[in-house]
């Protein structure tokens, strides 16, 4: 046999692989993909959040309300008393021409029960879409959240929903309360922004009149931002929303304060276009999360599809609602039901007891294959080693965050990749007991094998992906190490030691001494 073969240059390609892009992970050097520590291990905080599913709903009664309104105006149809009455948008058609234009509108717009009373409409949501919104839009809300998280900067943040209606928010390296509080503000804030017209007919009365009384003529009551005695009275159905909203940038004005630069998509900017060509000499309301934090004049048509938002913001508070609004509104309140904060000691204890784990499986391990199986254990436990590297460059290629279940993935997994040179081990000795030449006796050995070995590693690793589809945080970690151990376990001890004892067999055969390589008695 040749001392070079395929399999021990695949072998060694492996063990350069390993060895590399382990060590940015195994020296913490700066430059280099490496490892992320999860919360059980660097600390951090752990949140649980309840969405709000019913505000979802509510929110998307108010979208069907803006969005018969604009249909209304840009096709010139006249209605009346258009509101929101509980669950439901109700308005009247003044023209009964005009019925099948607006009953061909309202067929475009799924999951909507209409009935109808002569000229008067009655708009609700279906049974089976106030479910799907509900469900949706805790599956927005993990979305939005991880969004805004990835932009705020934390390195591997798990954001998986746990329940109908919960979020479990884990965030590593969270170790001081600032930190702390600008993590959960920028979680919790709805920004939600609208554009809201101002009812300038009774603006003056806005003092006067009670939540009630503005309800009936289609009213809402809202609060300046910077100013909570200073209220406006604008209607309550907006003319754009958040959703609209492609990009927001922090930026300064003239007196050098922060502002927030946003961008509407081609939709919004049509609508805001159209609303401001009507609208020449009234306000327009700039409202963000049910506060208005500008109301300035429409003095001729604004196009491009572009505003500002002003109302003195910090550059921290700015920059944090720009990530908000360009990630999305959280189609619902979020609310923490618990809070858990994990420190940095414990995690430092979690890493030192797992690693002495790993250390005295390693060693005994180690030590066990040399005193049974002689040299053949050495070529074992070489295998040994370049698997644990590769789980240590795969992850860290990846960018996985290494949990304590996934320490005690890789502490298992030291015993699955000896198992499978193990059981080689004992077919090839098995075939020398019986007079079988050394070469005959190693092809042989892998053959016989093969099967067991595949059987055992294809079950565990099918186990390992049910674990990771199926299970959250931690338990997707147990499955990762243990996917990866499976696979790097098959290439270093069937392709790896097979290619080094395919390069020893002629010198193995001169030798005569089989127990010295084998530990054959």
């Amino acid at each position: 046999m040749k001392i070079f073969n395929y399999r021990l240059v695949i072998f060694a390609l492996s063990i350069i692989f390993g060895v590399v892009f382990s060590i940015p992970s195994l020296m913490q050097t700066d430059s280099g993909k490496k490892i992320s520590l999860g919360l059980d291990l660097q600390g951090g905080l752990h949140m649980l959040l309840g969405v709000n599913t019913e505000e979802a709903v509510t929110s998307k009664i108010k979208t069907i309300a803006t969005s018969i309104k604009y249909f209304s105006d840009d096709e010139d149809l006249l209605i009346d008393g258009l509101s929101i009455d509980g669950d439901s948008v109700v308005f009247t058609v003044l023209d009964g021409d005009e019925i099948p234009k607006m009953d061909e509108m309202l067929t475009q717009i799924k999951g909507l029960d209409v009935s109808k009373d002569e000229l008067s409409y009655r708009v609700k949501l279906s049974n089976e879409e106030v479910e799907r919104t509900k469900d949706l839009s805790v599956s927005q809300a993990v979305e939005t959240i991880r969004n805004r998280l990835d932009q705020f900067g934390l390195a591997e943040p798990s954001v998986v929903r746990q329940g109908a209606t919960d979020i479990a928010v884990q965030l590593p390296g969270i170790k001081t309360q600032a930190e702390e509080k600008a993590a959960r503000e920028l979680i919790s804030k709805p920004a939600n922004l609208e554009l809201m017209a101002i009812d300038e007919d009774r603006a003056d009365q806005v003092y006067t009149l009670s939540a009630s009384e503005a309800a009936e003529y289609g009213d809402i009551i809202l609060e300046d931002t910077k100013n909570s005695a200073q209220k406006y009275l604008v209607k309550e159905i907006p003319i754009l929303n958040g959703s609209q909203v492609i990009d927001a940038q922090v930026a300064f004005d003239q007196a050098n304060q922060a502002i927030i630069n946003f961008t509407l998509n081609s939709s919004g900017a049509r609508i805001f276009g159209d609303f401001t060509a009507k609208n020449i000499g009234k306000r327009l309301a700039v409202v963000l999360d049910g506060k208005v934090y500008s109301a300035p004049n429409i003095r001729e048509r604004i196009g491009g599809g572009s505003g500002q938002i002003s109302g003195g913001f910090t550059l921290v508070e700015a920059g944090n609602v720009a990530i908000a609004l360009r990630s999305g509104a959280l189609p619902a309140s979020v609310k923490l039901l618990e809070k858990r904060s994990v420190g940095p000691s414990l995690g430092a204890d979690s890493i030192k007891a797992s690693t002495i784990a790993l250390i005295s499986g390693f060693a005994i391990v180690f030590v066990f294959m040399i005193i049974y199986y002689r040299r053949a254990g050495i070529i074992a436990n070489i295998a040994l080693v370049t698997n644990i590297f590769i789980i240590i460059s795969v992850m860290a290629m990846f960018g996985a965050t290494l949990t304590l279940p996934g320490m005690a993935g890789i502490v298992l997994t030291v015993g699955m990749a000896v198992d499978a040179n193990v059981i080689i081990g004992e077919r090839i000795r098995e075939l020398l007991k019986q007079g079988v030449s050394v070469a005959k006796s190693i092809e042989d050995g892998y053959a016989n094998a093969m099967r067991a070995i595949l059987d055992a590693n294809i079950t565990t690793l099918l186990v390992a992906v049910i674990l990771y589809a199926y299970g959250t945080g931690p338990i997707k970690g147990f499955a990762v190490t243990i996917s990866i151990g499976i696979l790097a376990s098959m290439l270093t001890a069937i392709l790896g030691t097979h290619g080094i004892y395919e390069a020893l067999a002629g010198k193995i055969s001169k030798d005569k001494d089989i127990k010295k390589w084998f530990g054959v008695k």
